[in-house]
């Protein structure tokens, strides 16, 4: 029996490690996203809002995809991120990593504070939850003029050069760069988080909650874990978003922040954290593109965009990322299967 479980054990780590392998499409991937610093140099702006964007996406991938939260109020932890990286510049210091670190800390300790309230109930109740939370920190902002800004938004941020040696420019060249390089640096160490044993068992908690907790795997501890490291990548984000524009404004808790990265993810697919990247990629595209040949009724494109998907079915849509080399998906059964050997 004890060799059995050896085998299994190492087994299970084998194809753990070769699932956390960086693949050949992953390093095209970045290649592309580097090469569009000098093929499109009039673009910096709209690939600096894709990649904050995509930074979005893999937070809410964290705990939609993998942990099976559902979320309407993710944009609670992007916009206090975003207040809290224009207020740390302006009371503090207007240097950017530190307020970067900062905003994420914030985030993750309001992110940790508020998962135990996504821990019982359904979807539906935990839809309405998130919703509320993000409700009630956006009526905060508001009232609090005398720290926001109120609907009028926080003016007067000041950010330094990145480490005190790269200025932000005009035409958002170094902006992209510096969001570029958090995105592939978070994204890393997602995809390290959720190839590991951690990864494995917030699947099976997904699936299947109570066999996760007999099989000896605790769903509170996990999903509290991953909401916090969730919540703190969505913090990241909305910093960003305020040192590359120098403002922040009650629109970063709007509801429609919640719901284009939902959209995001449906579009580019849950549960391997590039859907967020390639979704956010397309849905920005596809949104700058309608808005310029129909600017009054861009949303009503999107919209039927949706209801494509929804007929069609998401799984269809995204069936190319079995397509991919060492696609996840093909190990996830033997890997499962394993761990679960190994649990008993």
């Amino acid at each position: 029996m004890s060799g059995e479980r050896n085998n299994a054990s190492t087994e299970a780590m084998g194809l753990l490690r070769h699932a956390g392998r960086w693949q050949i499409w992953e390093f095209a991937l970045w290649l592309v996203a580097i090469a569009a610093i000098f093929v499109l140099p009039s673009q910096m702006l709209i690939l600096t809002e894709i990649a904050i964007l995509a930074l979005f996406a893999v937070s809410l991938d964290l705990i939609l995809g993998y942990a099976g939260i559902v979320s309407l109020g993710h944009t609670a932890f992007f916009g206090l991120g975003a207040y809290a990286a224009g207020l740390f510049a302006i009371h503090v210091s207007g240097e950017p990593v530190i307020s970067l670190l900062a905003a994420g800390l914030v985030s993750a300790l309001f992110g940790f504070l508020t998962s135990f309230l996504v821990l019982r109930g359904s979807d539906l109740t935990r839809l309405m939850t998130t919703f509320g939370v993000a409700m009630l920190l956006a009526e905060v902002v508001n009232q609090a003029a005398w720290l926001t800004g109120g609907a009028d938004g926080l003016s007067g941020i000041i950010i330094n050069p990145i480490l005190g040696y790269f200025e932000f420019d005009l035409w958002g060249r170094t902006g992209y760069v510096y969001c570029l390089i958090v995105l592939v640096a978070l994204t890393y160490i997602a995809r390290r988080l959720v190839n590991s044993p951690f990864g494995l068992s917030l699947k099976a908690i997904k699936r299947n909650q109570r066999r996760a907790s007999m099989l000896g795997i605790s769903p509170t501890r996990r999903i509290v874990a991953i909401y916090t490291i969730s919540a703190a990548y969505a913090g990241i984000a909305g910093a960003l978003l305020t040192q590359t524009t120098s403002f922040v404004s009650p629109d970063v808790l709007a509801f429609h922040r919640s719901a284009e990265v939902l959209l995001v993810l449906v579009i580019g697919g849950a549960g391997y954290l590039y859907g967020g990247v390639f979704g956010a990629v397309i849905f920005s595209i596809l949104r700058n593109w309608l808005s310029v040949i129909t600017p009054q009724y861009w949303m009503f494109w999107i919209g039927l965009v949706l209801i494509i998907i929804v007929l069609v079915g998401r799984e269809r849509l995204t069936r190319w990322q079995t397509l991919l080399p060492g696609s996840a998906r093909k190990r996830e059964a033997g890997m499962q299967q394993t761990v679960a050997e190994e649990s008993k």
